[in-house]
């Protein structure tokens, strides 16, 4: 499988993309004025306890305060205080130091954590923590056992925080992951110096830029190339790998084309359709996305498709299709929370099986964790991603002003009818002779023709003289009466 980092750099914000065998998987974005504060390190101050949720609200310098829970504190400290109440470790005007764990999404604040953990390039630490782990991406039993021995030794010698080894760090030399845990060390400590000094509400550590997250975070063996269409961020991939990443180094290439280097991949053709509720099946048939505040839902449709020997065939092919489809949606669009997928009922075991197992395969691919459940008794697939940051249609798209997001708008017939309705509340209420109703021009055009009659007897009825206007930037729903 050939794979390929795009990173398409302008001054307001960058954009990588994944693309598999020509195929774009994954697309992250970072504006500069909404700039990601996963992994940041703030010293906050606590400006609510609540006891009654066993969390605190905590004011890191950010528009709206973040939330800790109970549960985000590290295990050191929480084994030492053995208490469950949120009282005993926080207090109004405290200053704390916390980790993000989740950027605000919608109305909700940040999410944080007290457990620190300082990424690198091979490793993980974790200063409060006793923790020696390895990556489960790493399969072979006697690499994990190597890579356990060599931080178990490191961590005896230095009397440290607690370690995971990375997928990068499979096969890596033991000086290597010997020099890389000695530099998080020295980064710790240059956080906690800073954190002594630095007052409440300041930023005490930020992760790094999208670009050179990118190489530390998605490089693997087997990348064939990473292009940037800035020189700039170019030099900058260049020095960062040259120290941390010199494998990487050789496939690094600066894009200096006319064509924009997103439009030689179809990338914006990707994004758009993206954004669609519908996604076209290969074999004919459709998927149907419904993005809400609780969940997530994916519908499968045969659609055009009509397969071949029977129906158990066709709906057990365009399911499999479809669980192929849906994972690389889900890391295309980064849908999080709770996922409800909607398969077409099979009544083979065996296939409701193969198709699971297809999801989860698939779905192995994917950075973000994942959990799925077996096939409900309604023939549903429930399922949970992991969300840290927001959705792509939550950053290119807002809330439509016409429908308030609801997805429809009244019929041109049923506003008519409400302003029927309101004309003669009105009338009943004021006792006015002339009315004006200012409405859309769609709205306009059906009161004066389809509702013509109906219009000539209610103003027999109630005896006043009825005006209308149409205004081009009334939305369909939108209308006023106006009492003259």
């Amino acid at each position: 499988m050939s794979e390929e980092i795009l990173i398409n750099v302008t001054p307001p914000e960058t954009r990588v993309a994944v693309v598999e065998n020509g195929v774009l998987q994954e697309l992250i974005i970072e504006r500069m004025l909404q700039k990601g504060l996963v992994g940041n390190i703030y010293k906050g101050t606590v400006c609510r306890v609540l006891p009654g949720m066993q969390a605190a609200f905590v004011d890191i310098g950010l528009g709206k305060a973040a939330f800790l829970h109970l549960s985000d504190f590290s295990t050191k400290e929480l084994e030492a205080r053995g208490s469950d109440n949120i009282e005993h470790y926080l207090r109004e005007g405290q200053t704390i130091l916390v980790q993000v764990t989740k950027d605000p999404l919608g109305s909700k604040g940040a999410r944080l954590t007290t457990e620190i953990s300082i990424p690198s390039r091979y490793q993980v630490y974790m200063p409060y923590a006793k923790t020696c782990g390895v990556s489960q991406r790493i399969e072979c039993e006697t690499e994990r056992a190597r890579l356990r021995a060599c931080i178990e030794a490191y961590q005896q010698k230095n009397d440290t925080g607690g370690f995971i080894a990375r997928t990068a760090a499979e096969c890596v030399e033991e000086a290597v992951l010997i020099s890389d845990m000695t530099f998080l060390l020295k980064l710790w400590e240059a956080i906690q110096e800073k954190a002594r000094k630095a007052p409440g509400k300041t930023l005490i550590h930020e992760d790094l830029p999208l670009s050179i997250r990118t190489l530390r975070d998605l490089y693997k063996e087997g990348l064939e190339k990473v292009r940037v269409d800035s020189r700039e961020t170019y030099h900058k991939l260049i020095e960062f790998s040259e120290v941390f990443v010199p494998e990487v180094v050789p496939v690094i290439e600066h894009y200096s084309g006319e064509r924009p280097l997103f439009d030689i991949y179809n990338i914006e053709d990707e994004i758009a359709k993206a954004l669609e509720r519908r996604v076209q099946l290969k074999s004919g048939g459709h998927l149907v996305f419904d993005q809400t505040e609780a969940m997530t839902t994916i519908d499968v449709n045969t659609g055009g498709y009509v397969g071949g020997r029977n129906l158990e065939e066709t709906i057990y092919k365009t399911n499999l299709e479809a669980a192929q489809t849906i994972s690389r949606q889900l890391r295309l669009r980064n849908l999080g929370g709770i996922i409800i997928i909607d398969f077409i009922d099979m009544k083979s075991e065996e296939h409701k099986k193969q198709v699971l197992d297809a999801l989860q395969r698939h779905l192995d691919k994917d950075h973000a964790k994942t959990k799925i459940t077996e096939v409900s008794v309604l023939g549903l697939v429930e399922m949970t991603r992991k969300r840290t940051r927001e959705s792509l249609e939550h950053i290119l798209c807002e809330t439509c002003p016409a429908c308030s997001g609801r997805g429809v708008l009244k019929t041109a017939e049923t506003i008519c009818l409400e302003i029927f309705r309101e004309i003669i509340r009105e009338v009943r209420q004021y006792k006015v002779k002339k009315i004006l109703v200012l409405a859309s021009n769609e709205v306009v055009e059906m009161l004066l023709d389809e509702e013509a009659d109906m219009l000539a007897e209610l103003e027999v009825f109630l005896g006043i003289s009825i005006k209308f206007r149409a205004e081009t930037e009334y939305n369909q729903e939108q209308y006023d009466v106006v009492l003259l």
